[in-house]
């Protein structure tokens, strides 16, 4: 089963990046390309069926992953940044973290109007980004047909939230 092969690489560093958080580090599951062979084909195994045609990747480790998963499909796929990382006109959300703010963005031209928008990400806590995500997807008259993520940290009922976008999540590993 892909999700105990996943949980069988993924190392927890205690209190990082400070104390009381369990940090799922993903990073050793990039040494086994056999792994993201099959993380990839999972993904797009749930996903084909759903006919996506943008695939949408929050900046940083959404980006691992999100281009492999649009790249398999035959899709294109479209950033999400931190504000002040992409040129060109953005449109920006700015949205409240546990202590303070912060803002992301998506280039102006991106073509996702009336597009079926998947947005992935490495991991899902509280679901805040992701939130945002969906806004600015609301901004660009996309369509967002579905969540994908590697990891669900199981926080919060993080899925009212992000009902108003769409209620198909997918999770290979649920924490």
């Amino acid at each position: 089963m892909i999700e105990n092969k996943i949980k069988s690489v993924i190392q927890s560093i205690p209190d990082f990046p400070k104390a009381g958080i369990d940090y799922k580090d993903i990073m050793p599951i990039f040494e086994d390309a056999n792994l993201c062979s099959e993380i990839t084909l999972a993904f797009c195994d749930q996903l084909k069926k759903l006919n996506p045609e943008v695939i949408v990747g929050i900046e940083s480790r959404g980006f691992l992953f999100g281009m492999l998963i649009a790249n398999k499909l035959g899709i294109p796929f479209v950033p999400i940044r931190k504000k002040g990382k992409l040129p060109g006109k953005t449109l920006t959300v700015s949205y409240d973290l546990e202590y303070g703010s912060a803002a992301i963005e998506v280039q102006a031209s991106a073509s996702l109007a009336n597009k079926r928008v998947v947005i992935h990400d490495d991991l899902l806590a509280t679901g805040g980004t992701v939130d945002a995500v969906g806004k600015l997807m609301h901004q660009m008259n996309a369509e967002v047909i579905a969540f994908a993520f590697l990891i669900n940290l199981n926080l919060i009922d993080y899925q009212e939230k992000l009902k108003p976008y769409s209620d198909n999540f997918i999770t290979l590993v649920n924490y």
